[in-house]
C-alpha cells in the first residue's frame, strides 16, 4: 500500500509500502484547536481524469495526499502521462501543487491491477472515449458496500454514439463520432454523470442529462471543465446543459474543501468533546449535515471558508436519512452513527443510498454501543459510556466512524487495516493528535 511519495527526478517517484497496520486510540481526551481541512478526495479524482481530454500540462493545487489519488496517478501514468509530485510534507500544511503533462498519453487501455482497487478508476472512461474514440477498462473494484452498477455510465455514453462490450472482465467502448443527445438518468449517479459529463464535453452538438447528480464535487469538476473550453450550463441543478466543443486546454485548479472529512471532524467533537476550528472548509457544502448536528445539541459557527464547532452538554438524539446532495450524505452515515451511540435517547439512521452499508454497526456493538439494524435502518440506544476493543475497519467510512468511536471509548479501542481510512483521509491520526487524541499508529 501506498503510504506516501518522495521525488526522483523529474515525473518518476518511489512507492514506499505502508508499515502500519492500526491505529492505537486512548479515548477520553476532548478535541481543542484548529485544523485544515484537506481537498476533497471525490472532487480530486475526477478533475484528475478530465486531464485526460486535453493534451498538456496542468497544475492542480490542493490535492489531497491519498492512496487513492495515487493510484490514479499510476494509473494515469500508465495511459502515458507523466507527473511530479512533492508530497514529503506535513499533512498539517497545504501540499505544494501537482503538475500532470498529459501530452504523450497514447493509450486507451486501463490496467487491471489500478483500476480494481479503487471504483473512482472507472471515470477514465469518458475522457479516454471522447480524446481517442475507444476506451477499454476494467470493471471496477473499490469499497464491498453494496452494488454500484456501471449501467448509468455505458447507457449515457451509449446514447452519445458509442458501441460497447464486456468481455473477460474489461469494458470495451467505442465510437466514431460522439453526438450530443437527450439522457435521462435513473438514479442522480455522481461518477455516472461526472463520466457522460466529460464525454460530453467533445461531443458534436448538444447533450442534456436530466436527473444529474448535483453534489459539489460534481459542480467543481464541471467549473474546471468550463475553465479548459467547455460550453456547460446547469451545474448544481439536475439538469445540466453541454455543448459540445472541438477541443479544451489545459488550465491550473484548486480543488475544493473536502466536505466528508469536515463532517467527519465535527462529529469527532460530538463524540469527544472540545471545541475545533477548521479552516479551510465551506459550510454551503454542508448544510443538510449542520443542520442535523445543530439538532444534536452541538454549537456550530459559520464563516465563509471556515467552521467552529463546539460540544458543551451530551449530545441528543435525532434521526437521519441519506439521500443525494443536498441531503444529509451516504459518506458521513457511518460517522454518525457512531455519534449517535453515545447520545441521550433513541436514534433511527436510515441509509437509502447503499444497501450494504452497515458493516460498521457489529464492530460498534464491540464497544458495547446498543444498535440493531432493521432492512435499511440503524435503530440505536444511545449510552453513557462506551469502552474501547479491538475492531477491524471494513470500509472506508466505516474506519473513521470506529477511528471517531474510539476517541469516546473508555480505555484503549485499536482499529485494524487502516488502509481503508488512508484512501479517503490525509493523515486522520496526525490530525486528531495535533488537536490533543492520544492516538497512534502501531
Amino acid at each position: 500500500m501506498l503510504r506516501r511519495i518522495i521525488p526522483r527526478g523529474i515525473f518518476t517517484v518511489n512507492l514506499m509500502e505502508n508499515e502500519y497496520s492500526g491505529l492505537k486510540i486512548r479515548g477520553g481526551n476532548p478535541l481543542e484547536g484548529s485544523l485544515r481541512i484537506s481537498g476533497a478526495k471525490n472532487a480530486a479524482l475526477p478533475v484528475l481524469c478530465a486531464t485526460i481530454l486535453s493534451s498538456g500540462k496542468f497544475e492542480v493545487s490542493n490535492c489531497p495526499r491519498l492512496t487513492d489519488v495515487f493510484t490514479l496517478l499510476e494509473l494515469l501514468k500508465s495511459l502515458g502521462a507523466r507527473w511530479e509530485w512533492d508530497t514529503d510534507g506535513s499533512v498539517l500544511e497545504p501540499p505544494p501543487p501537482l503538475n500532470i503533462d498529459t501530452s504523450h498519453i497514447n493509450s486507451f487501455e486501463a490496467p487491471f491491477e489500478l483500476v480494481q482497487k479503487m471504483r473512482a478508476s472507472f471515470l477514465v472512461l469518458g475522457p479516454l472515449l471522447a480524446r481517442f474514440g475507444r476506451a477499454k477498462v476494467p470493471l471496477p473494484g473499490g469499497c464491498e458496500i453494496g452494488a454500484r452498477p456501471v449501467n448509468f455510465h455505458l447507457a449515457g455514453l451509449e446514447a452519445l454514439g458509442a458501441q460497447w462490450k464486456i468481455e473477460s472482465g474489461f469494458v470495451d467502448v467505442s465510437v466514431h463520432k460522439l453526438k450530443g443527445a437527450r439522457i435521462l438518468l435513473d438514479f442522480p449517479s455522481v461518477t455516472g454523470t461526472e463520466n457522460i459529463l466529460m464525454a460530453a464535453t467533445l461531443a458534436h452538438g448538444k447533450t442534456i442529462i436530466e436527473n444529474a447528480a448535483m453534489e459539489p464535487e460534481v459542480v467543481d469538476l464541471g467549473s474546471m471543465l468550463k475553465n479548459m473550453g467547455a460550453k456547460i450550463e446547469g451545474l448544481g441543478t439536475s439538469t445540466i446543459v453541454v455543448e459540445g466543443v472541438k477541443s479544451l486546454r489545459p488550465v491550473p485548479w484548486t480543488i475544493i474543501p473536502d466536505r466528508i472529512e469536515a463532517g467527519t471532524f465535527m462529529m469527532a467533537v460530538g463524540i469527544a468533546g472540545g471545541r475545533l476550528e477548521l479552516k479551510n472548509a465551506n459550510p454551503a457544502h454542508l448544510d443538510a449535515v449542520i443542520s442535523k448536528l445543530a439538532a444534536s445539541g452541538l454549537e456550530i459557527h459559520q464563516k465563509k471558508d471556515a467552521i467552529e464547532v463546539r460540544r458543551r452538554t451530551r449530545i441528543k438524539s435525532v434521526d437521519v436519512t441519506t439521500m443525494p446532495y443536498p441531503g444529509f450524505p451516504t459518506d458521513l452515515q457511518a460517522q454518525m452513527t457512531a455519534m449517535m451511540a453515545f447520545s441521550s435517547g433513541l436514534s433511527v439512521i436510515t441509509e437509502q443510498i447503499f444497501e450494504n452499508r452497515f458493516r460498521h454497526v457489529d464492530e460498534l456493538r464491540r464497544l458495547g454501543a446498543d444498535i440493531r439494524v432493521e432492512q435499511r435502518s440503524a435503530i440505536i440506544r444511545g449510552k453513557d459510556e462506551l469502552t474501547g476493543a479491538p475492531l477491524t475497519a471494513t470500509d472506508l467510512r466505516a474506519s473513521a466512524s470506529l477511528v471517531i468511536a474510539g476517541l469516546g471509548a473508555k480505555g484503549t479501542t485499536t482499529v485494524f487495516d487502516i488502509h481503508h481510512l488512508d484512501r479517503g483521509y490525509e493523515g486522520l491520526d496526525e490530525k486528531l493528535r495535533s488537536v490533543g487524541a492520544e492516538i497512534k499508529r502501531i
